[in-house]
């Protein structure tokens, strides 16, 4: 299954390899946000619901200075 998606990394990803990369397609058309480790791209991903997910994320926007 995610061969198959569009993989994206954050703009910030320049971080000597330490990312993480989302199909935001699958999030739109699912509801569910596909995980993976960018170094690991045919390892396993997780999913998280849309909602949770986009909590994470504002909470992590806020958390940077």
């Amino acid at each position: 299954m995610t061969e198959s998606l569009h993989w994206i990394k954050s703009s910030y990803s320049d971080n000597g390899g330490q990312c993480i990369e989302w199909a935001p397609e699958h999030a739109a058309a699912h509801g569910v946000v596909p995980v993976r480790d960018s170094k690991i791209p045919h390892g396993p991903a997780l999913a998280f619901p849309a909602q949770q997910w986009s909590h994470f994320v504002e909470y992590a926007k806020a958390q940077s200075i």
